[in-house]
């Protein structure tokens, strides 16, 4: 089918807060959702083909009962052959010039994760195959020796699950992560970490050991306490419960530790607010941070579709919200608002988090990380060529 063509059934028949209440949908027999158990443990309700492809694939049913014969959607994982594993970047509004992704796709599988348009490059789609479609980069470890060995290499702090968590379920196998952390370590290099897995606790030694030498810190996103509606927005992520524990075992092992309100949606969980800081604060946890919910790209009508499926009767509430504090419009990408947004609710937002955060003491002391400590790394023997 020709993108032209598809362009009009890209997208699920769902009412847009600006339709009319109980116009139908403009193709009601044409859906990309995907039957329930086919992805089942899964967040994303479709798979929609990435927005460079020429061509768009809708399952459907033709009669012969054919839906039922396609298997389930499973994890796969092949291998990212990445010459470089340090990425840069230039944005004014976050605190880091360079990042490190061990994994492309993220089994955790957050409907709302800003990470997911990116599956677009490798022709996959944003959707399903984002969270069941996985790449490991297993030279990691490797790569990041070799670029930390190089003569003009200047330390600056590395953040690592900016993108996609580097403990999403497959570093079990896997363990990328943790051999970059040991790397780190030889090298005395300052590295920031962001997650929402409990398996962050696996690599407590390595941890503990560079925050000694203020070499380390890590952030945990609690999305909220609430068991029932994490499990349905972050399927394979830990539990609320479990990353709590997780903030006070790194908390008493010395580490200094972050908890995220990330991301904050408006009329979903926007009320946890100071609820999560209180819990957080009461694990040991010293610094507090949030962020609103952003919807760039495929990710918009990924969480309308999940929305729709799960909360129906809070679709147009959250959509007007976002609206509210997004200009008019679903997302706003401007830097130095994509973060927070703009307007009277967003503002009520930033000041309820300001005041619970200072009433729990936290905020007082920004950890600070060094490149003091820097060892510039021997290069990796290589094998000489023959001419």
């Amino acid at each position: 089918m020709s993108r032209k063509n598809a362009a009009a059934i890209k997208h699920p028949p769902v009412t847009a807060p600006s339709e009319p209440a109980g116009v139908p949908s403009p193709f009601p027999e044409i859906a990309v959702a995907i039957e329930k158990q086919r992805r089942r443990g899964r967040g994303a309700q479709s798979n929609d083909s990435g927005r460079f492809e020429a061509e768009a694939r809708v399952a459907f049913d033709d009669g012969w009962q054919s839906l039922d014969d396609l298997p389930a959607f499973k994890t796969t994982v092949a291998v990212d052959t990445a010459r470089k594993v340090i990425t840069r970047n230039e944005s004014p509004d976050i605190g880091f010039d360079r990042s490190i992704n061990p994994y492309r796709g993220c089994e955790h599988g957050c409907v709302y994760c800003f990470a997911r348009p990116s599956h677009a490059f490798l022709g996959l789609s944003p959707g399903l195959d984002f969270e069941s479609k996985l790449f490991v980069k297993p030279d990691a470890p490797g790569l990041l020796e070799k670029e930390l060995a190089a003569p003009d290499y200047e330390p600056k702090m590395i953040a690592i699950g900016t993108n996609t968590d580097p403990y999403q379920p497959i570093e079990r196998e896997h363990k990328v992560m943790r051999g970059m952390l040991e790397v780190l370590e030889r090298a005395s290099h300052p590295v920031g970490i962001v997650t929402k897995s409990a398996l962050v606790t696996r690599d407590i030694d390595i941890l503990a050991r560079m925050a000694k030498r203020n070499l380390v810190k890590v952030a945990i996103s609690v999305t909220s306490l609430d068991p029932q509606l994490s499990r349905t927005m972050e399927p394979r992520a830990s539990s609320p419960a479990r990353r709590l524990e997780a903030l006070r075992q790194l908390s008493e092992a010395g580490i200094p530790t972050t908890v995220m309100v990330a991301p904050v949606i408006p009329a979903l969980n926007d009320a946890e607010i100071e609820r999560i800081l209180d819990a957080a604060a009461h694990a040991g946890v010293k610094e507090a941070s949030y962020v609103l919910l952003r919807l760039p790209l495929e990710v918009r009508d990924l969480f309308r579709e999940w929305l729709m499926a799960n909360y129906p009767d809070r679709y147009r509430h959250v959509f007007t919200l976002i609206r509210d504090m997004r200009g008019g419009r679903d997302y706003d990408s401007q830097w130095g608002t994509r973060m927070k947004g703009t307007g009277p609710m967003a503002w009520m937002i930033g000041r309820r988090f300001e005041i619970a955060a200072a009433r729990l003491g936290l905020n007082k002391r920004r950890s600070k990380l060094t490149t003091d400590h820097f060892i510039r790394l021997s290069k990796p023997a290589q094998q000489l060529s023959l001419f």
